[in-house]
């Protein structure tokens, strides 16, 4: 059997499995403790994408092309958390590289999948954020109702003001920034990065106030004008294609940034909060409501998150964002952390995916299916083990 020579270097390589493989003619691998998910090789593609990316990156296309099938993403998860590989010396490497060459043949290295995006130029220029954004929500509209709730609100939902389910948590959330900000009848409010508009139709609807919402992804304006149109609401509320570095001349006396900041990256946070103060009166309040990396040295998601989810996305430490809101003339008066409550959206978000996996495949095709069924349990699990929270950060702009 041509594959006895790779089972045998990746025996001696990982003594210790916690997994199975099995590989493209039906020879397994066993687990060494009897348990664990079964990683399935379906082509020789599964080595040469191994092969010639080594590590994350090329494991990543080998499962998002589908030569490599996981029967249990959850049970991934917790591997990773858990267990750890051996070290492996340079001619171990060596070893296995050419048994997994001459068990698949020399080949030339396979494309890499349709979703995977490789930006160019320098990062978090306008152009190039705005195609990292689109790549993330291009997948359409009714891809994110498949497991968004009714409201269409792509952020942590808070569940531990003791909602029961996720249109409730959702809501709760929105209310929650509104009471923060303190908004009154009258008065303008602008929402960064506003999706589908559900928090600006909330403010509007329930407090009376005047709302401008920005997005890059013109999907997304579409439907939240109409969703806007719906409710009523068209005198009190605009929609924009726009980047928050295109505000100008303009005054609010609010700004909530609700999911938004994960993607201004360190080049720009501190040019984020001028702007934003720019555009507030003395005295204005800022909600900003995003994900922050906990652990001082670790280092971004890597190259599947980077390649396939959130291009040029960037957690940075909430004590970062504070540092540019201070020196951009803001206040701190509040910051509350939601990391639980992140953890308990996502688990709703994978559920209602898992239910809908055939429309989701019509919508999106196997390639970004199998992204997003990952993404949101890592996502998760980044929550759960304390590697990322979410942060509000509640400021008022001096000079008042």
């Amino acid at each position: 059997m041509p594959t006895e020579p790779l089972i045998r270097e990746i025996e001696r390589a990982l003594p210790e499995r916690p997994f199975q493989i099995e590989l493209w003619d039906g020879s397994r691998i066993p687990s060494t403790n009897g348990g664990g998910p079964t990683f399935t090789a379906r082509s020789k593609d599964a080595v040469a994408y191994a092969v010639s990316a080594p590590g994350q990156l090329g494991l990543g296309r080998a499962y998002v092309s589908g030569a490599i099938e996981v029967d249990d993403l959850d049970g991934v998860i917790a591997l990773l958390n858990e267990w750890k590989p051996p070290p492996t010396g340079v001619v171990e490497k060596a070893r296995l590289i050419t048994a997994a060459l001459r068990a698949a043949g020399l080949r030339r290295p396979p494309p890499a999948p349709k979703a995977e995006l490789h930006l160019r130029g320098r990062k978090h220029t306008a152009e190039r954020d705005l195609e990292a954004v689109r790549h993330h929500y291009d997948v359409g509209n009714e891809f994110f109702s498949l497991f968004l709730d009714e409201s269409m609100t792509y952020s942590c939902a808070i569940f531990s003001r003791g909602a029961k389910t996720l249109g409730e948590a959702q809501d709760a959330k929105r209310e929650l920034v509104c009471t923060k900000l303190g908004l009154q009848p009258g008065e303008r409010v602008l929402d960064v990065g506003c999706g589908w508009g559900s928090f600006v139709i909330h403010a509007a609807e329930r407090h009376g106030v005047e709302a401008v919402g920005i997005t890059l992804s013109e999907p997304q304006a579409e439907l939240a004008r109409k969703r806007v149109a719906a409710a009523g609401l068209a005198d009190q509320i605009e929609i924009r294609v726009q980047d928050y570095r295109e505000l100008a001349g303009e005054h609010f006396d609010a700004v909530a940034s609700i999911g938004m900041v994960e993607h201004v990256g360190e080049a720009q946070i501190d040019r984020y909060a001028e702007q934003l103060a720019s555009m507030l009166r003395p005295g204005g309040r800022l909600l900003n409501h995003g994900i922050s990396r906990l652990r001082h040295g670790n280092v971004e998601g890597g190259p599947f998150s980077e390649r396939y989810v959130f291009p040029d996305g960037e957690t940075l430490h909430v004590s970062r964002v504070i540092l540019a809101l201070e020196r951009a003339g803001f206040i701190c008066r509040h910051v509350e952390e939601f990391g639980a409550d992140y953890a308990e959206t996502l688990r709703h978000w994978i559920r209602n995916l898992d239910d809908n996996l055939e429309r989701a495949e019509q919508l999106a095709g196997p390639e970004r299916l199998r992204v997003w069924r990952l993404y949101l349990r890592a996502a998760r699990n980044g929550f759960e083990i304390d590697f990322t929270s979410v942060y509000q950060v509640l400021c008022r702009l001096g000079g008042a």
